[in-house]
């Protein structure tokens, strides 16, 4: 017997006259949830006794007696002593970030109740342009989920002069693939903020042609929150923002009109302090959603994902149903699809969970996808048709040389003696960096990486043009405590080869490694070499959920054992090179620091900057 099955999710128009004969019971419903306590995201409310009935994908039925629905080939589900909730959606997420493909990304997140999201795939569409994009949507329109796709809004995220890409996205790009299908959303986060404030022709394009697509603008605005730019930035039309990291960022924003997502990364943790708006100001919910933004494989597999950052609300004071409406009515209705997705409501579609024990603990025991059962009990227990990728996306890692220990030497404007320089410093648990001011010394004209001070060598690679372009910078708070190195062709959001270490050698020998595997991580250090393969646009596996976890957790273990304890170091160490967040990034093209005044590239050498002004 073939247990593959298709997922189908009909426009509502087509589905009015059988949900209609349903509701009626002139037809009889494929599937009834009976008995179980409703969480009504829509009225607020936990209702006893109810019971649901399903005709095919969507809700034909929401009441207290659907025995006129039931046939004899009606399949129930009693859910007496459980409560039937909507699915829950993630409103901003990067799938390449868990390195799972959209396929092995659902069988991880469906089992813990998880049946939609909005997706900014703006990793691969670094690298491989709309190619990458529409290999990515195809591949979700086979999967339950309910996956909507954002166009990526900054490829690159600033510009040639800052960092180089695989791609380049303007208007025509954005309006190309908004025309793909109702479930192309919108644009993904603009990350070039002072683009968008000062007239930057492209921004603004691509802003205008998804305004007259009708569909919505995503941001990601990191000055302060009291900063007179944050309304011309709304003005511009985005109404939803993520970089919200104190109470005040989240009530500047819905004061404006905007959506505020409170993200609780592995990470990054941003929900304590913005869920204050809440629990302390007393700011109205509705225009706050709970969003993952990155969360790895290992994460995933040992806390979980949406189901794990409502929990995490719920025990920072949030009520239960309210954390729900965050993660569910929310979030659709930011999208517009609230007809749809994010409530328990005829005529929506049947993306259902059932949870055990107290609401609070968001024990998901059972999911209904689409109107089918795909998994109870932790497990997944429906199938789909695998996807496959192209070969070409297997080969994107290209430096067009072979690197050595030369291309680590970082040259010193001294021939002996100490110089300033700036370093970065890694700030755990956040995605900000800080921009502190260190003397080194110089030996041989050679600035030396003292492991004394904590500093590391940052390295970043050209990889999609075989250019040649490369930068050399320093780094603290990475904590080695012996010779190691890190490499990796996941760096944010050029996504060039980064390069971490304290041993010009190893880091050598990191870099080609990861070279040599088409794409992923590499560890290197006295207790041997750890790798783990991401061959899909140097960002992704074809792996199982279960061994991509491993292989996460693998890197995880080498850093640590070389005394890099920072929380998932991989992810945070993977954000070094991503030039439009605070304070300081390191590009191919150099150092690039973000402040009041714009983005802009500096000096390793304080005294040279100096000398320029």
């Amino acid at each position: 017997m073939d247990m593959k099955s298709v997922f189908q999710r009909p426009p509502l128009a087509d589905c009015v006259p059988e949900l209609v004969a349903t509701a009626r019971g002139e037809r009889k419903a494929s599937l009834v949830i009976r008995g179980g306590t409703l969480v009504n995201v829509v009225s607020g409310e936990l209702l006893p006794g109810m019971s649901i009935a399903v005709q095919g994908s969507r809700i034909a039925y929401v009441g207290r007696d659907v025995s006129h629905t039931i046939g004899e080939d009606t399949i129930i589900i009693e859910a007496e002593g459980r409560y039937m909730a909507p699915g829950l959606l993630d409103g901003h997420c990067h799938i390449e970030s868990t390195q799972l493909t959209v396929t092995e990304f659902a069988k991880a997140v469906l089992p813990l109740g998880v049946t939609g999201g909005f997706f900014d795939p703006h990793e691969i569409s670094n690298v491989l342009g709309l190619k990458g994009l529409r290999l990515m949507l195809d591949e979700a329109r086979t999967t339950p989920l309910a996956a909507y796709m954002q166009v990526a809004s900054c490829v690159p995220s600033t510009g040639p002069e800052l960092e180089t890409t695989g791609a380049s996205f303007g208007p025509a790009e954005v309006a190309e693939a908004l025309s793909w299908g109702p479930d192309m959303i919108g644009l993904g986060e603009v990350m070039n903020f002072p683009g968008v404030v000062y007239g930057d022709d492209v921004m603004i394009g691509e802003i205008q042609a998804t305004l007259r697509a009708g569909k919505v603008a995503d941001g990601h605005f990191t000055w302060a929150s009291d900063d007179w730019r944050l309304p011309v930035y709304a003005a511009a039309g985005i109404t939803g923002d993520h970089e919200c990291v104190t109470p005040e960022d989240v009530a500047e924003r819905i004061r404006l009109g905007m959506y505020a997502k409170m993200r609780q990364g592995s990470a990054w943790h941003d929900v304590a302090e913005t869920i204050r708006a809440s629990t302390e100001m007393g700011l109205d919910t509705r225009r706050m959603m709970l969003v993952t933004d990155d969360r790895s494989a290992e994460s995933l597999l040992h806390e979980g994902q949406m189901d794990f950052v409502v929990r995490h609300a719920i025990a920072q004071g949030v009520k239960p149903v309210t954390a729900f409406q965050m993660a569910t009515l929310n979030t659709a209705e930011r999208f517009g699809v609230a007809r749809d997705i994010g409530a328990i409501i005829p005529g929506a579609i049947a993306d259902i969970i059932l949870l055990d024990g107290r609401l609070a603990e968001v024990n998901v025991t059972a999911t209904i996808a689409a109107g089918q059962l795909v998994a109870e009990h932790g497990q997944m227990v429906a199938d789909w048709d695998g996807f496959v990728y192209p070969a070409e996306v297997m080969d994107t890692v290209h430096l067009g040389r072979e690197l050595s220990a030369a291309d680590f030497r970082i040259a010193a404007p001294v021939q002996e003696g100490d110089v300033p320089v700036r370093v970065i410093r890694v700030t755990e648990n956040h995605v900000d960096t800080k921009e502190v001011r260190m003397t080194v010394p110089v030996r041989n004209g050679e600035v030396t990486a003292d492991p004394a001070q904590d500093l590391c060598k940052i390295a970043v690679f050209e990889r999609h043009h075989a250019s040649g372009s490369h930068a050399v910078a320093l780094v603290t708070g990475v904590g080695f405590t012996e010779p190691a190195a890190i490499a990796m062709t996941v760096a944010h959001d050029s996504h060039n080869l980064l390069v971490i270490g304290n041993d010009d050698g190893l880091m050598t020998q990191a870099a080609k490694q990861a070279v040599a595997l088409r794409g992923g991580v590499v560890v290197v250090s006295a207790s041997g070499e750890t790798r783990f393969p991401l061959p899909i646009a140097g960002l992704m596996s074809p792996a199982p959920f279960a061994e991509v976890a491993a292989q996460s957790e693998s890197i995880s273990r080498a850093l640590q054992q070389s005394g890099c304890m920072l929380n998932n170091a991989l992810m945070t160490l993977s954000l070094l090179a991503l030039v439009v967040i605070p304070e300081i990034r390191l590009s191919d093209q150099g150092l690039v620091v973000i402040g009041a005044d714009g983005i802009r590239k500096v000096s390793l050498f304080v005294e040279e900057d100096a000398a320029e002004v």
